[in-house]
């Protein structure tokens, strides 16, 4: 982090919330020394002087720049503000859990954030932990970071899914949450996980014992992957208890996965039904062919989702599930389906934007 602050007792709250966060400062005495840094930097911290010089030098607009003073901000301080694309303005005097959380979150985080994917089955054995199981595997085989949550703790546990049980790692019993921020750099560390190439899949997995996972902490868990710039997905169980609804309501996109029968259909408009009323996109991803020839069309509408994709059974892939063994493929069925879904999570537009504040500057940064 680089800090361009002139004031002594301004920049000791910059340094001690810094040293709070975890991240090293680099402090700037002038915009010709900034300039190095403006392009590279994952946060920047400035005064009211600082942006007006920023401003005076022609710097552009960048993502993670945060405006401090030592009150509320002066009217005339806002043009400067937009002008920089500054994307909070924190009032030091009102406490320091404002900028110590700004910072931590500008400093881990990649200035876009990541996406949040809910995956959830239309009916029993429908195969959402399966293909929750496989978009994680598409992330990782494209070489990026994705979280798999469990948010189903009558599923079996997400590990056994996976083939990865004996990883070392905590699962939802060790965790203890009671809401508020994470820090997404401790998750990682605590969690087990699998890499393949450049990518990285961890994974937080209901256990076969213990207490189920609490709302609060869902909630906390998923946010500190999308500011981790990661691909979260969540596999949600149809009867939405209130941890699931946490992982639900702060979902890009879900997805509801259908197989191409009457009963199914049934079912799954009613999960259906409930995901709307939580005001959640929903689009099916059906199970085809079915016993009596319902074609994937047919089926979305009759669950009234829009149809993302369709996708055939794989003969070996229960055998497979059953020995441990979580297909790590390019091709079949399943990683087609998974990679069409992570694609349309990919063109979602996040929930979460980061923007200038106005008179309500200090709002907190996240979400809950």
């Amino acid at each position: 982090m680089v800090a361009l602050v002139a004031g002594t007792d301004l920049l000791d709250e910059v340094l001690q919330a810094a040293a709070v966060a975890g991240c090293e400062v680099e402090r700037v005495v002038d915009v010709p020394a900034l300039r190095g840094h403006w392009h590279t930097a994952p946060a920047v911290v400035v005064d009211p002087e600082g942006a007006k010089a920023c401003v005076d030098e022609a710097l552009p607009r960048r993502p993670g720049v945060l405006l401090v003073a030592t009150g509320p901000p002066d009217p005339a301080d806002w043009p400067c503000a937009v002008e920089l694309g500054v994307e909070r303005v924190i009032d030091v005097s009102a406490g320091p859990d404002g900028l110590r959380t700004a910072l931590a979150d500008l400093v881990e985080a990649p200035h876009e954030g990541g996406r949040v994917l809910a995956v959830l089955g239309g009916c029993g054995g429908a195969g959402a932990s399966v293909l929750a199981t496989a978009v994680g595997q598409a992330v990782l085989l494209r070489g990026r970071r994705a979280l798999l949550v469990d948010c189903d703790p009558l599923g079996g546990g997400l590990d056994l899914a996976l083939g990865a049980e004996a990883e070392s790692g905590v699962r939802w019993p060790e965790v203890e949450l009671s809401g508020g921020r994470v820090p997404a750099s401790a998750l990682r560390t605590a969690l087990p996980w699998v890499s393949r190439g450049g990518g990285t899949l961890s994974f937080l997995s209901c256990s076969r014992s213990g207490p189920d996972p609490a709302p609060q902490a869902v909630a906390a868990v998923v946010e500190a992957g999308r500011r981790a710039g990661e691909s979260v997905v969540c596999d949600v169980p149809r009867q939405l208890p209130p941890a699931a609804c946490a992982a639900l309501d702060r979902a890009d996109l879900a997805v509801l996965v259908v197989p191409a029968e009457v009963r199914a259909c049934a079912a799954a408009r009613r999960v259906a039904d409930q995901v709307a009323a939580r005001g959640v996109g929903l689009h099916a991803v059906v199970r085809a062919p079915g016993p009596g020839g319902i074609r994937p069309v047919e089926v979305a509408e009759a669950v009234g989702v829009p149809l993302l994709t369709a996708m055939r059974a794989e003969p070996r892939l229960p055998a497979a599930l059953d020995h441990g063994r979580f297909p790590l493929r390019t091709r079949g069925p399943l990683a087609k389906a998974a990679r069409e879904v992570l694609s349309a999570l990919d063109a979602t537009v996040p929930l979460r934007h980061r923007h200038v504040r106005g008179p309500d500057h200090r709002a907190p940064v996240g979400g809950g």
